[in-house]
């Protein structure tokens, strides 16, 4: 399927099969990782906590470019604080960097916009310990959401899943990503420094003189 210049993709869309929640194809969850850890003074996945543009580029591994386009054609929208007017910055949540970093990969592997919008709406719909169990399987064409690993054999054995996105694997890529950067609190605006790794071990050599 063709993609055109304002942001839609030509042809039919292709429908996504899956539970109640979102219109997905099949259901994929292969992946059973553990709850992400929680930030020192706030869970990385707090409401409370906001990343501003740049931060959630370098987390997503995305240009701020793309970041703004996908935000005005209403791709990937920031659900903390939206842009507002000359100067206001965007705000977005944990979740919205972990969809940023999934849109990214389908993107890249050439999944139609039209289902990587039913992704997009599902992966919002879904509960956070529903995320961590996640896995996204496609053929370029479809999304399926798998919810246990035969149904990922059966994806694969039937030609339907050419590659797969455990979403868990990267909740906690931008997890890791996130810890080293800053963030803000949403009801005071106060920035939380991220740990830098280079920042323990100075600490440490201090303690040790």
């Amino acid at each position: 399927m063709s993609s055109t210049g304002d942001g839609t993709a030509a042809g039919s869309p292709i429908p996504l099969r899956g539970g109640a929640a979102a219109p997905l194809a099949g259901r994929t969850v292969a992946a059973r990782s553990a709850a992400p850890p929680e930030h020192p003074t706030e869970p990385l996945g707090s409401d409370n906590i906001g990343y501003r543009g740049p931060t959630a580029c370098a987390a997503a591994g995305i240009t701020y470019r793309q970041l703004d386009y996908w935000a005005r054609t209403g791709l990937v929208e920031p659900s903390v604080r939206p842009a507002q007017g000359s100067g206001s910055q965007r705000l977005y949540s944990f979740r919205d960097v972990v969809v940023l970093k999934i849109v990214k990969r389908f993107l890249d592997t050439g999944v139609s916009l039209q289902n990587i919008r039913a992704a997009v709406r599902h992966l919002r719909s879904c509960e956070r310990a529903d995320l961590a169990r996640m896995t996204l399987m496609s053929d370029g064409a479809t999304v399926h959401e798998c919810t246990s690993p035969d149904e990922v054999v059966d994806l694969l054995q039937g030609g339907q899943g050419v590659f797969g996105i455990a979403v868990g694997v990267v909740w906690r890529d931008v997890e890791c990503a996130l810890a080293q950067l800053h963030g803000e609190r949403v009801d005071t605006g106060e920035t939380l420094v991220g740990q830098h790794p280079g920042d323990e071990l100075a600490r440490r050599r201090n303690r040790a003189g």
